[in-house]
């Protein structure tokens, strides 16, 4: 747990009481903080008061008594429209904070690495972080993906604290100096809670906000987007600054030309390895990824042989492509954290013969970003609340099964895939949608596919029935 006494007798408010909520109220209670948690939920009130910490409606709180406002990422403070609890800190100027904040504050001696991006980003960090353990050095890694910030570890001046980082988070950070900042890709997502897409593109960017002498952007190059952000920054020159790409040569950084690896940073093309022998990293989407988290490895130091070596023992990402079976022949696959058309995309290029498990609670833009890779679908299965619109979609491209629920949809796939027995056959559980209209979150949906597959009849190996990584 980090040590917040710097806040000891402030009072302090914190809304919202999801994980990250849950963790900072812990952590602020511990250091003497007065605090007053809420959440709009009951079940989550009940939980922070059998941990002993105190909740308070904060709706009816005296805010001139309070200090500041701790918010959850996931409550918004102005689009689509601000929650009444960060309506009351604002009338009353109260300063209004995240929990990584409360983090920069507290432990300013150790080393920062961010990560953003649209998609990928939980892979990148994972795998920065899966390099600097296995070289040694002392690294919590966490945020938006797995840990909560504010459980971490302390880590002193040789420690890095790796970080993922929503667009929802970096509104609610002030400038911090990352040593290293990863920005991987900006495509159309959350636009509702950034106002369009200015407000998200501007959200994004904010990950360079604290940098300077000393410090490195890493930023990919295969969208328009991000490249223009990549020049924007070169011209600024308050950082170096390092291009990477999963699919084209780039000047001064690092890229994948046909899934194998090559540095540039010091010039000379130096090849690395093929990312074919990475069988948790497939697909054109994850040479970018592991691009990003190569550059960043040798930023602070560490040897190329060393990360090379290193990445073929990355034991991959729970619900992000995860082998969750194989079933005499049929590889059965968790991309549940594919929560829009994009993230989709670049799971069905990185496979061919595909039974789609698809649909939840939908995003702006339908499935568009997907559509160049529908003709390696042999059947989608939908799900939830989008299937009739996907129906709709992908009628007379993709042979469709209204399923309703994630179990009927395994089943159905399952039991088409084993009668057909197509070569490099997969059933991809890659939704393209939230998760929030039949299960709690993503991670709740990756691991309710697991239980089912694992349950399925069959020679099974490689089973993972808890959604976890191995």
């Amino acid at each position: 747990m980090i040590d917040l006494s710097r806040y000891r007798n402030q009072t302090i408010a914190v809304m919202g009481l999801g994980k990250s909520g849950l963790a900072t109220a812990r952590a602020l209670h511990a250091a003497g903080a007065q605090v007053i948690a809420w959440d709009d939920e009951t079940a989550r009130r009940d939980a922070a008061r059998r941990q002993d910490i105190p909740v308070g409606d904060l709706a009816q709180a005296s805010w001139q008594d309070i200090d500041l406002l701790v918010l959850s990422p996931g409550i918004p403070h102005s689009h689509p429209a601000p929650h009444p609890i960060a309506a009351l800190a604002r009338e009353a100027a109260r300063p209004i904070v995240g929990d990584i904040e409360l983090l920069a504050r507290a432990s300013a001696e150790a080393r920062y690495i961010g990560i953003t991006g649209t998609n990928g980003k939980s892979t990148t960090t994972s795998l920065i972080g899966h390099l600097l353990k296995e070289a040694g050095r002392p690294a919590a890694v966490g945020g938006n993906l797995g840990l909560p910030a504010l459980d971490f570890q302390p880590m002193g001046k040789d420690g890095f604290y790796v970080i993922e980082m929503s667009s929802y988070q970096l509104e609610l950070t002030g400038p911090i100096p990352f040593d290293v900042a990863v920005l991987l890709n900006i495509t159309p997502d959350h636009l509702d809670r950034h106002g369009g897409m200015p407000g998200y593109i501007d959200a994004k960017t904010r990950i360079f906000d604290g940098q300077g002498n000393g410090h490195a952007a890493v930023v990919g190059v295969d969208d328009d987007i991000c490249r223009s952000i990549f020049d924007t920054l070169c011209a600024a020159k308050r950082q170096r600054v390092l291009p990477i790409s999963g699919n084209h040569r780039v000047s001064g950084g690092v890229y994948a030309i046909d899934r194998f690896l090559y540095d540039d940073m010091d010039g000379g093309n130096a090849p690395i390895l093929s990312l074919d022998e990475i069988r948790t990293l497939p697909g054109t989407h994850n040479a970018q990824n592991a691009s990003a988290a190569y550059a960043a490895a040798r930023i602070v130091g560490l040897r190329p042989d060393a990360i090379r070596d290193a990445m073929r023992r990355f034991p991959g990402l729970a619900h992000r492509q995860q082998l969750a079976a194989e079933i005499d022949g049929v590889r059965y696959v968790n991309d549940s954290k594919a929560t829009n058309a994009e993230a989709a995309a670049r799971a069905l290029s990185s496979y061919q013969n595909i039974y789609w498990i698809i649909g939840g609670l939908p995003k702006e833009g339908g499935l568009d970003a997907a559509r160049p890779f529908f003709d390696r679908v042999r059947h989608a299965f939908l799900i939830g609340q989008a299937a009739a619109q996907f129906q709709m979609e992908l009628a007379g491209t993709v042979a469709t099964t209204m399923s309703g629920t994630l179990d009927a949809a395994v089943g159905a796939a399952h039991e088409k895939a084993q009668r057909e027995h197509r070569p490099g056959a997969v059933v991809l559980l890659s939704p393209a949608c939230a998760s929030f209209d039949q299960f709690a979150n993503f991670e709740e949906r990756g691991r309710a596919f697991c239980r089912l597959v694992s349950a399925l009849p069959g020679n099974a190996r490689n089973v993972h029935t808890s959604g976890e990584a191995a």
